[in-house]
């Protein structure tokens, strides 16, 4: 057979089945049944039923050669041999032509305006540096003692007075920390892990001036904390605004487009700090 899948011309019931139609088939043409094509061996799908073999003789008058089903008999069709050509018209073949793409003006003028940032990037820049280079100027003063510090010394004194158990170890931490935290927002690698650090600092600064003020918390200098506030605002902000274009994230997700990941940096940031204040110092800043 070389017929179309879809072209049914070629097969012609054989004349003489039918009951009213009298004749014989053609000569060219072989009585084939449905079931002839399974194995005389197949049991069903899960073996446990028969298929019934069709066959015009061997059954008793008025007995289904499908059992009790009451399925009628499947009808003989005739398949034209090999040597009977057959005649039909070939199918049309539609094939698909690839279509011109309009431009869509308003997609590129949107494309145009994400790339247009003007200075915002340059402003995300200059916040960053600025508070890496805060935290690294502090932290350098408290572990050697420059700029007029106490080194780590009296960063360990300040710890203790504080409240803070295991001072000795935690001022290498705090110290390291700092500097640490203010390289990275310098460099805009890892930004938002590196701000988070410099929040959850912050955040035991501003508790432990709190704590040592009897609960009080004035709010401007020189006794007050806005520039704590001030500076916890900024590392919240970058957590998530991202360090722009201008760092070594320039290529991350959290450079191009802060979402999710940012907004979970600050809830570590806050969390972090939080924990720090309450498993090592213990004390009620606010009683």
């Amino acid at each position: 057979m070389t017929s179309h899948p879809q072209d049914h011309r070629g097969w012609r019931r054989p004349t003489g089945t039918g009951p009213d139609e009298p004749g014989s088939r053609p000569a060219s043409a072989s009585l084939v049944d449905p079931e002839d094509d399974l194995s005389s061996t197949y049991g069903g799908e899960f073996e446990t039923t028969a298929i019934p073999r069709y066959s015009s003789t061997g059954t008793a008058p008025g007995q289904s050669v499908f059992g009790p089903t009451g399925e009628p008999e499947p009808l003989p069709y005739a398949q034209p041999s090999e040597s009977a050509p057959v005649n039909y018209s070939p199918v049309p073949n539609y094939a698909a032509e690839p279509a011109a793409i309009q431009p869509d003006d308003a997609t590129e003028d949107r494309i145009k305006a994400a790339g247009r940032r003007g200075t915002l990037d340059l402003g995300l820049m200059l916040i960053r540096v600025g508070l890496g280079a805060l935290l690294v100027v502090h932290g350098l003063q408290q572990a050697f003692g420059w700029w007029g510090g106490d080194g780590l010394g009296g960063l360990r004194d300040s710890l203790t007075e504080s409240g803070f158990r295991y001072a000795e170890a935690l001022t290498y931490a705090v110290a390291g920390a700092q500097i640490g935290a203010g390289v990275l927002l310098v460099l805009g690698l890892f930004t938002p892990l590196a701000a988070a650090g410099a929040l959850a600092y912050l955040i035991n600064v501003l508790l432990a001036g709190i704590s040592a003020n009897d609960g009080a918390l004035p709010f401007f200098l020189p006794d007050g904390y806005e520039f704590e506030i001030t500076l916890i605002v900024v590392a919240a902000a970058i957590v998530l605004t991202g360090p722009g274009r201008y760092g070594l994230d320039a290529g991350r997700g959290w450079a191009r487009r802060p979402f999710v990941g940012s907004f979970m940096a600050l809830l570590l940031g806050i969390g972090v700090g939080i924990a720090i204040w309450v498993l090592l110092n213990g004390t009620n800043p606010v009683a």
